[in-house]
């Protein structure tokens, strides 16, 4: 279980890393900002499900191979990513997809491993999952993918209670890693290739002077 979780993990935080650096590449940062994004977007998610669990200090923090392998996933997009982009359309929400399912595994795991309860387990699993892209969408002042209509966190979720349902039925780890991760990447998949969306909030329109009810209020006066 320790060696599933550290490959789970240092997996998520490389495939993470490298969408938090191909966001900076884009916005035309030099290359301390993609460091910088590489290192939230791959490990934000599993410092704050480490410190929820009194996992300490964070494993992205005691251990260099976290920020090693972020340096890597960093440095090689700064230096590929220019010269493939125009190839490439969606190639941030495909890397963030495959780093969500990592993550939303490796963090239901690890919250089990630490005797959590497992709802609790299936909801840190998705936190571990968000909590990288939350913090990249924000360093670059944009508005988080979860909290757009995308299925986003529902992904996130539904991969870590597969997890959790298959601890629960007392199967091989590897089997729960692979049918989770499964499951959080294909409704991800689904969701970019087909456009599946959550319903989305839709506020009143704003009454202005042209509209039939301001028309006949004035013509009453």
């Amino acid at each position: 279980m320790p060696v599933l979780l550290v490959v789970l993990d240092l997996g998520g935080t490389f495939v993470f890393a490298i969408s938090g650096a191909m966001v900076a590449v884009r916005h035309r940062l030099d290359v301390f900002g993609v460091l910088v994004l590489a290192f939230a977007a791959g490990n934000a998610g599993g410092i704050t499900r480490d410190l929820l669990i009194g996992a300490v200090p964070p494993a992205a923090i005691a251990d260099w191979k976290y920020s090693g392998v972020s340096a890597l996933a960093g440095l090689a997009t700064f230096f590929w990513y220019p010269a493939v982009t125009k190839k490439v359309a969606n190639d941030v929400l495909w890397f963030d997809a495959l780093g969500l399912a990592f993550f939303a595994v490796a963090g239901a795991q690890k919250a089990l491993a630490h005797g959590i309860d497992p709802t609790m387990a299936a909801l840190l699993g998705m936190l571990t999952g968000i909590g990288g892209g939350m913090l990249r969408d924000v360093l670059v002042s944009g508005i988080p993918t979860v909290l757009r209509a995308d299925l986003y966190a529902l992904a996130a979720l539904a991969g870590a209670s597969v997890v959790v349902s298959a601890h629960l039925l007392h199967l091989h780890p590897m089997v729960a890693a692979a049918a989770g991760g499964g499951v959080c990447f294909a409704l991800r998949f689904m969701a970019i290739r087909h456009g599946w969306r959550l319903p989305t909030a839709r506020p009143a329109p704003t009454l202005t002077a042209d509209t039939p009810h301001h028309r006949h209020h004035d013509e009453g006066h």
